[in-house]
């Protein structure tokens, strides 16, 4: 008998608790491997459900474990917490208005990641245990999407090895599986060190990590014409060396977001923009240090996990949306330009429609046109 339908009862009659969760998360936005007290609340709940806690998975204080039920396949569910800087937002307002000037917030939101696929564990362990199967589902708290990779070093602590499936999810515009590709992606910090002087009275002794930054900057640019049209190539200067435009500047550093369609194609960008920063150092008589600080593979496809998944949510159907979410929507939307609503309709291959909501399952077979930042799919 298929009595899949009592786990959406299980999750009907759970769910305020993982909102709850949500909203606590949302109001202690937390960046990149500090989101202690964000795991904390995972902790709390997977140890309200009954789950066995293993803390620092793979020496990452923030990263955690969850697991219950004993035998059969391992089902496991990654979730995240991680906020974003500089995105501070009072919650229900439609335009932007930050609680805290430049401070964090989660506007990608990974308050939703993570309790949604906590609650999809603990409705998968209830059902699991009401019907006296088989089967071991674990939790993955997975700090530090934003820039950390944290993922990729519980990979390669074996966090995953003996897992039948994963399963990830990432708050969208549309409700569907993802099927589009993601990007293989490394982000690099290049440190140029330099020799301070004056720079009016001795500006021959000098020499400019800040101007080896911005060559370097020129050098990449000039690399766009001649790079795949999928890779993405993505700079933030961190350090310029100081305020003062009298004094030549020893020091400064620029982070790099390197993507590319495969690791492969990621490989030979990065050595390239490593040429380049070589140049620029080259060019300045300066020094520089290449500093990788995270890097993540590019996903690959499941295609009958996909198509299972997407037979589910046939099943189940659109997410049903109330006035009230409707009227919020109508204000956001508000706030967008016809070329953004344009932009999100064309990466399912549709045209804008007015609706205030996706209340619509995007197909399988729709012609997407979009390369994912990050993996979002199932694994």
């Amino acid at each position: 008998m298929d009595n899949r339908s009592d786990i959406w009862r299980g999750v009907d009659e759970i769910k305020p608790r993982f909102i709850d969760l949500s909203d606590r998360v949302w109001a202690m936005p937390e960046v990149c491997y500090t989101e202690t007290r964000s795991a904390a609340e995972h902790l709390a709940e997977l140890r309200h459900q009954g789950f066995r806690i293993t803390e620092n998975v793979a020496d990452i204080p923030t990263a955690l474990m969850g697991e219950a039920g004993e035998g059969g396949p391992i089902i496991a569910f990654l979730g995240e917490y991680d906020a974003l800087p500089g995105l501070s937002q009072e919650a229900s307002v439609a335009e932007p208005r930050p609680l805290q000037a430049g401070g964090h917030g989660h506007g990608c939101g990974h308050n939703l990641l993570g309790s949604a696929a906590l609650l999809a564990a603990t409705a998968v362990k209830d059902w699991l245990a009401a019907n006296k199967l088989p089967g071991r589902v674990r939790y993955f708290g997975c700090p530090a999407e934003e820039g950390g990779a944290a993922k990729a070093f519980m990979v390669r602590s074996g966090c995953f090895e003996d897992a039948d499936i994963a399963l990830t999810w990432h708050p969208s515009s549309f409700w569907e599986v993802v099927v589009t590709p993601s990007l293989a992606n490394t982000r690099a910090d290049f440190i140029f060190t330099g020799r301070t002087s004056h720079a009016a009275a001795s500006p021959h002794l000098g020499r400019s990590a800040l101007d080896a930054v911005e060559l370097m900057n020129v050098g990449v640019n000039y690399m766009r014409e001649h790079m795949p049209s999928d890779a993405r190539i993505h700079y933030a200067v961190l350090d310029t060396g100081g305020i003062a435009p009298n004094v030549v500047q020893a020091h400064a550093r620029v982070r790099y977001s390197i993507r590319a369609s495969d690791l492969p194609g990621m490989y030979e960008l990065v050595e390239r923009v490593h040429k380049v920063a070589q140049g620029a150092a080259l060019m300045t008589e300066t020094k520089m240090e290449m500093r990788i600080i995270s890097a993540v593979s590019n996903l690959l496809p499941n295609t009958p996990l996909e198509q299972a998944l997407h037979g589910i949510m046939e099943e189940l159907g659109p997410p049903h949306f109330d006035e009230h979410d409707k009227d919020f929507a109508e204000k956001i939307r508000a706030t967008l330009t016809e070329k953004d609503i344009a932009s999100v309709y064309r990466s399912i291959g549709m045209d804008p429609t007015e609706r205030p909501l996706a209340d619509f399952l995007v197909p399988l077979d729709a012609k997407r046109n979009r390369r994912s930042a990050r993996p979002t799919s199932a694994m």
